[in-house]
């Protein structure tokens, strides 16, 4: 089995990316393929509201001179998607809300391609607005038909200088326990998914 992390932290090597390696770790112990995809930082446009990917249906956005369709393409070959960012005025950077928007019409125009596949939200936090940018990624995991795996705590991690979250033993702990729980299900639903709802 497959799982992407998508870090929307522009901050390379920052919180964000140290507790995405977290909840990839037993992952891999478990046998998983894993990747570490950097969106943050990079040219990522929003959603143009143009209704190509209705019309067209070919899995791919209309927009070519940003990663998307690159990204997309990780995403619809993973089991589990795993979306990371810091918290940007109580909410996901830009490039990760780009992301969130194209990808949900993408997949939903082309017959909810998402839908069945395990999604997990990662925040880092420095004190507050956690719980919202936490909200809208899992908002593209439920109009997407999409498995939420539940952990020990809601799946943020404190700090801010890089390296702080390495400090927060029980977010740290909650990001090892989230891999383990992505692990466990995958393990569960793989020999089900030819029974999905449609």
């Amino acid at each position: 089995m497959k799982a992407v992390a998508i870090n929307g932290s522009p901050r390379k090597e920052g919180n964000t990316e140290t507790m995405l390696k977290a909840v990839l770790k037993p992952l891999n112990n478990a046998g998983w393929e894993t990747e570490l995809v950097q969106i943050g930082g990079t040219p990522m446009r929003g959603c143009i509201a143009c209704f190509k990917c209705f019309e067209l249906k070919n899995c791919k956005c209309v927009i070519e001179s940003d990663i998307f369709n690159e990204c997309f393409a990780k995403m619809l070959q993973a089991d589990a998607i795993i979306l990371g960012t810091p918290t940007y005025f109580t909410d996901v950077t830009s490039e990760l809300k780009a992301l969130i928007d194209r990808a949900g019409f993408v997949s939903i125009a082309n017959g909810r391609l998402f839908a069945g596949k395990l999604g997990a939200a990662a925040v880092a936090v420095r004190r507050g607005g956690a719980t919202h940018a936490f909200d809208t990624i899992n908002h593209l995991f439920q109009i997407s038909g999409m498995i939420i795996p539940g952990s020990t705590y809601w799946n943020l991690g404190k700090g801010l200088e890089k390296g702080d979250v390495v400090n927060d033993e029980e977010g740290m702990r909650n990001m090892a326990n989230l891999g383990e729980m992505i692990a466990w299900l995958g393990k569960c639903i793989k020999p089900n998914m030819s029974e999905l709802p449609k």
